[in-house]
């Protein structure tokens, strides 16, 4: 297929399997949750009754008290005791083999081309990390708010980005699919989509 950069009257040519595939919503939410879950710590950590501080005795003899039973303080029921069913450390990660996440990303980009998401531009940068010049350039484009996909990082680009609420700058391989669906917009270079399509062959 071929694509109508912006900005100039080339066009670009790209794989119909990469960027004409078929919208898999059910691949794509799987792909995200999973990738969502690996960014989860999983440090959550309580002690078991056998854990907590405290005496091993019971606190008084079983009858003639006319006080409740109770074997030992560090009962679940008591202030102070253990927890019952402690938390531990876990990993929240859930596996997603190679083809499944090739075939997320290529649905996800197939998808903003569809409904007019993805910009594709020759190159994208500013001269000087200067804020009010990438806003008149975003400006130009019709882009209020999304991702800014560039092929290697750009440091001036990354400092005029960094103070715009909802402009968010990517490198090609740093890319994944939470980005991309959370993303209004898609500005993305030529440079950074043919390296995107070489990694989803």
């Amino acid at each position: 297929m071929k694509l109508k950069m912006q900005g100039s009257g080339g066009t670009l040519e790209l794989a119909d399997a990469t960027f004409s595939a078929a919208f898999n919503g059910p691949l794509v939410h799987q792909v995200v949750t999973a990738h969502l879950a690996g960014g989860r710590a999983g440090t959550k950590a309580q002690k078991t009754r056998a854990e907590v501080s405290g005496s091993g005795k019971k606190p008084w003899k079983q009858k003639g008290t006319g006080r409740a039973r109770a074997g030992s303080i560090r009962s679940p029921i008591w202030v102070g005791g253990g927890r019952t069913f402690a938390a531990r450390p876990r990993s929240f990660e859930q596996k997603v083999n190679r083809k499944m996440y090739r075939g997320a990303m290529r649905s996800v980009l197939s998808e903003l081309l569809r409904q007019e998401r993805l910009v594709v531009t020759p190159e994208f940068g500013v001269t000087a990390p200067k804020t009010k010049e990438l806003r008149e350039k975003l400006a130009k484009l019709e882009f209020a708010k999304g991702l800014i996909i560039v092929e290697a990082f750009d440091m001036n680009l990354w400092l005029a980005a960094r103070n715009m609420p909802g402009i968010n700058v990517l490198e090609a391989q740093l890319i994944d699919p939470v980005s991309l669906v959370g993303a209004d917009k898609v500005i993305i270079t030529a440079g950074a989509l043919k390296s995107i399509e070489e990694r989803l062959k």
